[in-house]
């Protein structure tokens, strides 16, 4: 025979039983007996409580407390001066753009599956045909070391200990050479603009190839550089036109300036070797005149895997990889380009 047991709110008030005299007294209700007596606490009840934490100091302890993306953010606008600060985290224009990417992501929704042995988690997986430790990768940014000192170099062998790819910008502050001897062991690819000076082109494309790295992403949303507003009303202009609310934000943080000083100049470092000023030097690095006739040039000069940035839609990914890519990075630029 089963029995079912209709389960029972455990919150619900417990009805007095019927004495049989057709009322609830209170005197037949026997006297509740506490389940939770108090004591008086022994020393060895508190001495446990009373192990604080050891007071941590230093780069790597500010990183340790760091518990999301956001939290870092934090840490870096407390450090930071304004003007570098608002170069990385801003974008073009109204930011409009920027919002709205940042969304997107807030709004992608997992779907949990259940039971599922989860001891052993692998989250390895093939990036252009070969093994990557996570499906991620480090993606190219311009002045690095304008935010932090050891920039692209810190940045690739973090990449490199975490088994991931590290994508070198051209308009990185440590050049081919450099990143590739920081991090050997490293999976190091390398970002081109096409250059107006096709020259150049080529011989960045060559030192790349001769630094090891087996994979050139060539960036195609840089027809003009974007209206980046902060910027502007921070002096971050080519040439450089600082106010002096800038220079004195900038007072505040000495362990940027200390840094900042201490180490080799900012420069652009794989470009380093070409004379003109630095206005000179992007005027010739943003094309506007690319077509799919400069990609399919690329893909005859170039021989390891090429990777087109810059995409958003589905008909250039169609089109990019019917000209010779073998992957496209869906992107914005971070809304840093057109807003």
């Amino acid at each position: 025979m089963t029995q079912t047991i209709e389960p029972g709110n455990p919150e619900a008030p417990t009805q007095p039983q019927d004495t049989g005299a057709g009322t609830h007294s209170a005197a037949a209700t026997p006297g509740r007996i506490p389940a939770l007596k108090r004591r008086v606490p022994k020393y060895s009840d508190l001495a446990p409580l009373m192990q604080f934490k050891k007071p941590e100091f230093g780069r790597a302890a500010r990183l340790r407390r760091a518990s999301t993306i956001w939290d870092l953010g934090d840490q870096a606008k407390r450090r930071t001066p304004q003007a570098p600060f608002d170069y990385t985290d801003g974008a073009a224009e109204a930011e409009i753009t920027l919002r709205r990417a940042r969304e997107a992501f807030l709004d992608i929704e997992f779907r949990p599956g259940i039971l599922r042995n989860v001891s052993k988690v692998d989250l390895t997986t093939d990036i252009l045909g070969k093994t990557s430790r996570l499906p991620v990768g480090i993606a190219p940014t311009g002045f690095t070391r304008m935010m932090q000192s050891e920039g692209e170099y810190a940045g690739s062998q973090a990449a490199a200990a975490a088994g991931i790819p590290y994508t070198l910008s051209t308009m990185g502050t440590a050049s081919i050479e450099d990143v590739a001897a920081a991090a050997p062991d490293g999976r190091n690819w390398f970002q081109l603009y096409l250059w107006t000076d096709r020259d150049r082109s080529l011989e960045l494309i060559e030192r790349a190839a001769r630094a090891g790295n087996d994979t050139l992403m060539v960036t195609v949303d840089t027809a003009v550089a974007g209206a980046r507003l902060r910027d502007v009303r921070n002096g971050m202009t080519i040439p450089p036109a600082l106010t002096i609310k800038t220079v004195l934000d900038a007072s505040y943080r000495p362990e940027w300036w200390f840094n900042f000083l201490t180490h080799e100049p900012l420069t652009f470092a794989s470009l380093s070797r070409y004379t003109g000023t630095v206005a000179d030097l992007i005027n010739s690095m943003f094309d506007p005149t690319l077509t799919f006739e400069d990609l399919d040039w690329l893909r005859d000069t170039w021989k390891g895997k090429l990777v087109v940035k810059g995409i958003q839609t589905v008909e250039d990914a169609r089109k990019v990889v019917d000209h010779g890519a073998d992957g496209v990075v869906l992107s914005n630029h971070g809304g840093r380009q057109l807003d």
